[in-house]
């Protein structure tokens, strides 16, 4: 059924309400058959093996539920969570919405998670062996209380060590909005404390470590942050989270408090892609997320320098099957520019 028909049923719904929704119409999906490699698409990031550069972001999946089954729509790769160690209930309600008149969403959940316990029980069940199943990502964060109380490096080393097991990577995400004092820890002191201890948590023969930043950094930050990810050997650079500043927005949501995400955050987030880019070259692979809604916008992020992509608040209008159109896409501007692999082309416009 075409989502314009039945777009209208899931906006005549809360917007937190319309997400549980779609969360347990995917549950009961049969789970699809594995994704096959294409040849002009797949990426080699971190030693996985991407079967097509366009990901599910985390924040959609947030307990690990529907991960596994997110292939079937089309995305290379899925990334669940954020998942904490503990469970906690993340800000009250209504802390999700939508700006339809900007294509937009803003989202104050704050880490609302079962932690990480129950999620690993959950995704143990449908795991296959790593590098067998669809590629799943883990981001892991730290509890609110930790957080305030100055021991969040000790809840990301737990999540280290919970979830690797069941992990393709494992992304520490420090760049949410949501959580007081957590992108505190973008600065260079903090940042060096808290890598050291997720590297020493990682197990031998561990998954990759990607690293998730805001969009919302100054030019030393970005310098800061390109060099902590050299120094601790990060796998991954995911560039970026949703933003807290407020460009010029139509919808009468516009002032609702939390981070913002989807269309107003295309040219931010694209912009940081280049500016790492320009400070990295090749030493350290970049996943561009924030306002991709389609193929060009994806081509541009990779252009700029990402070897891959993330897709969350687009979805929300453009239904589940954009993944799909956004392969395609790739694909038909590659032809136009005779391009015969994605590769070919990550960071040519940096």
């Amino acid at each position: 059924m075409s989502y314009r028909l039945i777009r209208p049923l899931f906006f005549a719904l809360d917007a937190e309400r319309a997400h549980n929704l779609s969360i347990a119409l995917l549950r009961m999906m049969p789970t699809p058959a594995p994704l096959k490699v294409d040849p002009m698409l797949a990426q080699r990031v971190a030693g996985i093996t991407f079967p097509n550069p366009v990901g599910l972001a985390a924040g959609y999946d947030k307990d690990g539920r529907v991960a596994h089954k997110m292939h079937g729509l089309g995305f290379g790769f899925a990334e669940l969570g954020t998942l904490t160690p503990l469970a906690q209930p993340g800000n009250p309600q209504p802390r999700l919405f939508r700006l339809v008149e900007d294509k937009a969403v803003i989202n104050r959940f704050g880490f609302n998670n079962g932690g990480q316990g129950a999620a690993a029980d959950r995704i143990a069940r449908y795991r296959r062996p790593v590098g067998e199943g669809p590629v799943i990502g883990i981001n892991i964060g730290a509890n609110k209380d930790a957080t305030a109380a100055g021991r969040a490096n000790a809840d990301y080393a737990t999540g280290v060590t919970c979830m690797a097991p069941l992990a393709d990577y494992l992304t520490v995400n420090i760049s949410s909005p949501n959580t007081p004092g957590l992108r505190a820890l973008q600065g260079r002191a903090a940042l060096d404390d808290l890598l050291s201890a997720v590297m020493a948590a990682r197990p031998a023969g561990g998954p990759p470590i990607f690293l998730k930043v805001a969009p919302d950094l100054e030019p030393a930050d970005i310098e800061d942050i390109a060099a902590a990810c050299i120094d601790h050997r990060i796998d991954a650079l995911i560039v970026s989270n949703t933003t807290i500043t407020r460009p010029a927005l139509q919808s009468p949501h516009a002032g609702e408090t939390g981070g913002l995400s989807g269309a107003p955050l295309t040219d931010l987030s694209l912009g940081k892609i280049r500016d790492f880019r320009r400070l990295l070259g090749d030493r350290l692979p970049l996943i561009g997320v924030g306002g991709i809604a389609n193929a060009q916008q994806a081509y541009a992020r990779i252009r700029a320098g990402a070897s891959l992509v993330q897709v969350y608040s687009a979805l929300v209008y453009e239904g589940p099957y954009l993944a799909r159109r956004i392969n395609a896409g790739l694909k038909g501007l590659m032809a136009r520019d005779g391009v015969r692999h994605i590769g070919e082309v990550v960071g040519i416009d940096a």
